[in-house]
């Protein structure tokens, strides 16, 4: 299961969010405005920073949108061309 956390307004997460939707990744959001989601992000990355994506079949946990948008293309496929330039250029593919 991935979980994606995410903050409304928040440009590095938009991107993120345009990958897994071209990507079709399946994952599960919590916005961190909804009641307790800060209080379970810093509990498990340490940090109050979004965006922040936990993948529990791989073991993996990261920060910094340019870095989940290559582990997602990078695990789920996916061609550059769809992607938005920025986007396209950090998807090793």
């Amino acid at each position: 299961m991935i979980t994606l956390f995410v903050k409304t307004g928040c440009p590095y997460c938009a991107k993120v969010l345009r990958a897994v939707e071209v990507l079709q990744v399946p994952v599960t959001q919590k916005n961190i405005a909804e009641a307790g989601v800060m209080d379970e992000l810093i509990s498990l990355g340490g940090k109050s920073q979004t965006p922040f994506l936990i993948d529990d079949e791989r073991g993996v946990q990261m920060y910094e949108s340019k870095h989940i948008i290559k582990y997602l293309c990078e695990h789920f496929g996916g061609d550059p061309a769809d992607f938005d330039e920025e986007v396209a250029n950090v998807c090793p593919l």
